[in-house]
Parts: structure tokens; sequence; C-alpha cells
């Protein structure tokens, strides 16, 4: 049996039935970490931003992480005022109104879902491949290509990582301890390696380093700086899931904010010794290692593992992407879940998804549903074209410029009576949030523009409008649509009856207390 989360009788947030008290700062932090699965991050994204920038791609993580790190300042803000596993959505909600706040959450969700899918595909890919090096059969890494195959091995995983989930957050945090720092610390060995072959003259191209590097206002076109740091954002994405366990958090106001920057910078820094790492190991030509080389890019770390590492401490490297996908699987269904847990119990989206597993105080339900939904668009996506899946992936950073953006201007409407209270109220609660906000807003706008070229994409398009731009700003479209359906079906929600700005915050214990 499962219980459907309780409506305070003084009308605050609703408690959701949650596990309180079980996240702390750390723990937080590296649930943030495993979600941004830097791992996995690392391996397919370099290759990307080296060929739009060069050796600038240290700088362009600098340019990337800024808005993130602006806008870990509003979520901080809004968490201490409303900690609620909804977050975005909630805060969005109380600060702008219902409509915004349910396409916000809309948003949200779906980045999701399409997260989920990828990652389930790329986790095939690699455990395929380590199983191809360890027992030397090249044949066996072609698996991954082969769509039953694959589309089989995909939906175990989901499978998996949705029990996962299902069984408390205590049991996803256990696992993420071990799968993150076991990534971490391959990274951190495959670095220090890179650095001594460098240093010894062993390195292919042994760059000297440059702190040129880390300027993003020189040697850039505008063009190319564009599409590094929507490359960049999509690389930070993921530390948010720290915010949607606010509830589950031992100091709900702030944990959840202090986790999310200490996610934020630790990511930062495993970005920044990676890429100088390879850069200087490998330099950024387009043959051999090089990581210009077309070869490399899907895979950089597929190219240098045994290059740097030898035989078989070079498998451990493929064995670290692995967990690394394997372990974002596993946390991703976190923020998702949650924040339909918080949007089923605010009447936003169907009650059902409100109900919260009175033996493991998780979203079983709504963990369940997520799962279903990413295996069937998975399924659907591979089934008519591999480059549709390609061009939803390109699609992401409409849908997470959109709901962080959102967020980021919702802590300055929201606090927009106390913002010059005090000299620290105009930095965290206006300053940091409206630059990260107008930051995450012009590159939205210039990926939809972007998104429109067939050849930012596949190559595939309606009409003469890319494909891509059908799948991101298309998907924020049909939300529109929904939740017009969803304003029939329940009214209460978007007037106001469940969640305004005048809702009170949950006062912690005193609301478990008054559930149980």
């Amino acid at each position: 049996m499962t219980g459907q989360a309780d409506r305070p009788a003084s009308g605050g947030l609703v408690s959701k039935g949650l596990a309180p008290g079980k996240i702390g700062t750390f723990s937080g932090a590296v649930i943030g970490i495993s979600c941004v699965a830097p791992g996995y991050t690392l391996t397919a994204s370099i290759g990307l931003i080296v060929a739009a920038v060069g050796l600038k791609m240290p700088a362009i993580f600098i340019a990337g992480f800024i808005p993130m790190f602006l806008t870990a300042y509003a979520y901080r803000e809004l968490n201490a005022e409303s900690p609620d596993c909804g977050a975005s959505f909630t805060w969005s909600t109380k600060a702008f109104g219902p409509y915004v706040g349910w396409m916000c959450g809309w948003g949200m969700v779906m980045a999701t879902i399409i997260v989920l899918s990828n990652l389930a595909a790329i986790a095939v890919e690699f455990f395929y491949l380590f199983l191809a090096r360890v027992f030397d059969q090249p044949s066996i890494g072609d698996l991954a290509d082969h769509k039953a195959v694959n589309i089989a091995t995909t939906l175990a995983f989901l499978a998996i990582a949705t029990w996962i989930s299902g069984r408390g957050i205590t049991t996803s945090q256990r696992i993420q301890f071990v799968l993150v720092g076991f990534q971490m610390v391959v990274l951190l060995v495959f670095v220090i390696t890179a650095f001594v072959r460098v240093a010894s003259g062993s390195a292919p191209a042994g760059l000297e380093f440059d702190p040129s590097w880390f300027n993003p206002f020189t040697g850039l076109a505008l063009g190319a700086f564009v599409v590094g740091v929507t490359g960049s954002i999509f690389a930070f994405w993921g530390w948010d899931t720290c915010l949607t366990l606010g509830e589950e958090s031992k100091d709900p106001t702030k944990t959840p904010g202090r986790a999310g920057l200490l996610c934020v910078v630790s990511i930062l820094v495993t970005y920044l010794l990676v890429a100088v790492a390879v850069m200087m190991y490998a330099g950024v030509g387009e043959d051999g290692l090089g990581l210009g080389n077309p070869d490399n890019s899907e895979n950089v770390f597929g190219a240098l593992a045994e290059p740097v590492l030898g035989h078989w401490a070079g498998l451990l490297l493929f064995l670290a992407v692995f967990a690394s996908s394997i372990a974002s699987l596993q946390t991703t269904f976190l923020p998702a879940a949650r924040t339909m847990l918080a949007m089923g119990a605010y009447g936003a989206f169907p009650r059902k998804l409100a109900e919260v597993n009175p033996r493991f105080l998780v979203p079983t339900y709504a963990t369940v549903v997520a799962g279903v939904v990413t295996g069937v668009f998975y399924t659907v996506v591979s089934l008519l074209s591999e480059r549709a899946l390609l061009d939803t992936i390109a699609a992401l950073g409409i849908m997470i410029c959109w709901y962080y953006g959102i967020t980021a201007f919702a802590c300055v409407w929201y606090f927009r009576h106390e913002l010059f209270t005090s000299a620290r109220n105009v930095v965290f609660k206006f300053l940091f949030p409206l630059i990260g906000g107008i930051m995450l807003a012009t590159v939205f706008v210039i990926s939809v523009g972007e998104s429109m070229n067939p050849d930012n994409g596949s190559g595939a398009s309606i009409g003469g409008i890319g494909l891509v731009f059908f799948m991101g700003f298309g998907v924020l479209l049909l939300g529109a649509v929904l939740m017009l359906v969803m304003r029939l079906r329940q009214p209460d929600f978007f007037l106001g009856r469940t969640l305004t700005r005048d809702t009170p915050a949950l006062s912690g214990e005193a609301d478990v207390a008054a559930k149980t």
C-alpha cells in the first residue's frame, strides 16, 4: 500500500512523506556529482568542445561554470525560504504563478527523461566496450550497435536503476558513495599520470602550460564561444538534484544549498584538471591521439586510456566511465520522481504521482512512471532513427536553460521587496541570480535560433526547420498544451488554491511530527 502526501492544516507547503534527516552536505554533493556524471560527460564532450574552441577549452568550462555558479545562489536562497522537493517548480510557482511554475516543472521533468535515456544508452555502450577489452574480443563491443540487443540491454539497465531508486534514499546514497568515489579516484590517477608523462617527455604532444587557455575574452569568435558555452552548460547540468532532496536533508534550509555549491565547484575543478591534462598530453590536433581527431571526439577516454595508463589500468578508466553513467542513471531518477511527486501533491499533475511508499519513504509510483516513460521514449526513438536520438540530446540545452533561467529570475522576483535591505541581499538575492538568469536566457534564445538550422543537428528537418527545434522548443509547446488539459481536469492548482506566494514553508520537524 502507498499513501498520498498529506496536506498541512495550516495551508503550508505539503509535507510529502519523504524520509527526513537522511542527506548531509557531503552526501548531497556526492549525489549531485553523480547526476552530473563527470566521467561520462568529459569523455563525450571534450572532443566536441575542442572542435569548437581548441586550446580555449578550460576557458569555456569556466564560462559555462559562471551562470551555473550564480544560479546556484538563487537555488540556495529560495531553498532557505521554502525547502521543497519540487524545487524549481515550487519556487517559480510561488514567484510567478501556476502557469509559469507548471511550464518550469515540465521543462525540468522532460529534460531529465531525455537525459535518462541517453545515460542508459551510454552505459550500454561502455558495458560492451569494457567486456570487449577484458576478453580481447572486439566483436563484443559491436553488440551495442545491434538494435535489438541495444534496446533490450538499455531497458534492463533502466529497470535496475528504477528498482534501486525505489528502495529508499539511503540505498541510493550508499551506492553513490562507491560509484562516485571510484570514478573520481580513477580520473585523478589519469590526470596525475598524464602530467607525469608530459613532464618526462613521453607525451605525444607535450604542450607547455599556458595561462591564456583560461581567458575566455581573447582568441575566440562569438559563434565558437556560444557553441562552446552551450556544451559547457550541459556539462554542468544535474547539480540541482541536491535541491530536490531538501525535504530529506538533515537541515532542509541550509544543507541543500551548501551541497549544490560544493557540487558545482567540485565539478569545475575536476573539469579543469582533466582538460589541462589531456591537452598537454595529446594536444588538439586532428591526427593520432589529438583531441581534434574526429575519430576520438565521441569517446576521448577510449582513445587515451591505454596510452596514458597502460592496458589494465586503462580498463579501469573504461570501467570508471561505465560507473559514471550507471551512477548518474540511478541518481537522475531522484529529481524527476520528486518533481513529479511535488506536482502531484499540489494538483499540477495527476494526484496518483503524489503517492509515497510507506516502507521506503520514496515516490515509488513516480519513479516507476519515469522509468517506463524513459524506456518507451528510448525504444520509439531508437526504432525511428538513431540520428533522431542525437537531435533530442542536442535539444536538451534549450530545456536546461529554460528551467534554470526561470528559477534564477524567480529568486529576484520572489524577494523583490527585500533585495536592497542589506548588502548580502543585494549580492545573493539580486545580482547573482539576475546575472545568471540573463546569461541563461541569452543562451536559450541563441540556442532556439541555432536549432532551426538543420546543419546544427543531424541534418534532419521539417519544412526546412531543423529537427532539434521541434524536439527542444517543440517539447515546451507540447507542455503548454498538456498544461491546458490539466487546467480543465484539476483546476485548483491553476486557481491558486494549492500553492501561492503566500503559502508558508514547511516548518521542518513540526510538519513531520504532524504527519506521524
